[in-house]
């Protein structure tokens, strides 16, 4: 099989790049990136053999159909989001399967039609979150018969060793793709209505949770991510749900502080008076803060998810829970992010390679990628998923 990595330097790139050597079925990995070079830090973990690097111009869609159409199988994409349309069509003009990590919901409109059309695959979604959530969202609702209950908790945090600064948050991703995630609205359901929550009011103290989770002492919060009853109209099951919710994870403050940021307009993007036009508060947040957020190189992250499924099966109220927790590898330095997104991506597009993943048009990992072969995956690669099944007793 012959893999083109788009943004294959980057910090899923790496991961990536490493299962697929890893991988008997890869027999050419084609790398291509603004910078490829740095790709060769890390090249004692990976298999050059396999390998071809390239530079791109990744705006150029003529340059992106020619690496395409170039014998490969798929493509796997992990540009930042605003390449995601020219990235699309250009798949659907070569003719060739695509994975995305990004939500669907960022695809060009109409591009579902133009893929089946062109009898190939777009797979957004296919990273952590979203991706390894929604699967095993997918597999949850699947062993119930009626749900009433949806819950998808995840996060990447710094190992409380390594919380150095304020917001207690570092990066293992793009930051200016975390700042956005900051201004986009939210959408819950709590005892049956739906509830739209602004993305200003989005870390506001009424909207924050608390969770425990198994192993980590230290106290941690949640906040509203984006639009959970997408998902649960993808699944089936809106008409029984009476409760569903996405959040991100994070060490408890974190809240209050993007809250009183956010207060003070400091995500807004209105230049600010008497200063340069370019110069608005998003883009100083971004340029003034990314510096002082990276780890130091034996620093650890640590990813928690947690979902939560509950309704009925054989006449029995169950709640089912998927846990999952993941630290940075130090032997190779992927931070516990890049590996759950990385591979997560990786194992996708092999599927879809290998054949058992077949349709066309937009599919999405909720529903299409087969659960079980999906987890034991994981597994090989030491990321390991909770499984636990409970009644719900009612007082």
């Amino acid at each position: 099989m012959k893999y083109l990595v788009l943004g294959a330097a980057g910090m899923q790139g790496k991961a990536v790049i490493y299962d697929l050597c890893r991988s008997p079925e890869a027999r050419e990995i084609v790398c291509a990136d603004v910078r490829p070079e740095q790709l060769l830090p890390f090249g004692k973990f990976l298999d050059f053999g396999k390998i071809r690097l390239t530079k791109l111009d990744a705006s150029n869609k003529a340059d992106l159909v020619e690496l395409m159409r170039d014998q490969v199988d798929v493509v796997i994409d992990l540009l930042p989001i605003s390449f995601i349309g020219v990235v699309s069509e250009a798949a659907v003009e070569a003719g060739v399967s695509v994975v995305n990590t990004f939500y669907a919901s960022a695809l060009p409109e109409g591009i579902h039609e133009k893929a089946a059309a062109q009898n190939m695959i777009i797979m957004p979604e296919a990273g952590l979150d979203p991706g390894i959530d929604l699967i095993l969202c997918g597999y949850g609702v699947g062993k119930l018969d009626h749900v009433y209950e949806l819950h998808s908790y995840c996060g990447g945090l710094p190992e409380p060793s390594a919380i150095d600064n304020p917001l207690k948050y570092k990066l293992t991703w793009i930051w200016d793709g975390v700042l956005l995630s900051h201004k986009r609205p939210g959408k819950i359901m709590k005892n049956g209505v739906v509830i739209d929550i602004p993305a200003a009011d989005q870390h506001a103290p009424q909207w924050v949770e608390t969770l425990n989770f198994p192993g980590i002492d230290a106290e941690l919060e949640m906040i509203v991510n984006g639009d959970a009853m997408v998902f649960a109209d993808i699944l089936g099951i809106s008409a029984t749900l009476r409760h569903t919710s996405r959040r991100y994870i994070r060490w408890n403050g974190h809240a209050q502080l993007w809250h009183a940021l956010k207060q003070l307009q400091f995500l807004s993007d209105e230049p600010v008076a008497g200063l340069s036009p370019s110069l608005t508060p998003h883009a100083f947040m971004r340029a003034h803060l990314e510096p002082q957020l990276h780890y130091k190189e034996e620093e650890k992250d640590i990813v928690l998810m947690r979902n939560t499924i509950a309704g009925v099966k054989d006449n029995e109220d169950i709640q089912i829970t998927f846990d999952l927790v993941d630290y940075r590898d130090t032997r190779t330095g992927l931070f516990a992010m890049n590996r759950t997104v990385g591979f997560t991506a990786s194992i996708i597009a092999q599927m879809i390679a290998r054949g058992d993943i077949r349709g066309s048009g937009l599919m999405r990992t909720t529903k299409d990628v087969p659960y079980l072969s999906f987890i034991e995956e994981l597994h090989k690669r030491d990321i390991v998923i909770q499984e636990r099944i409970q009644p719900i007793v009612s007082l």
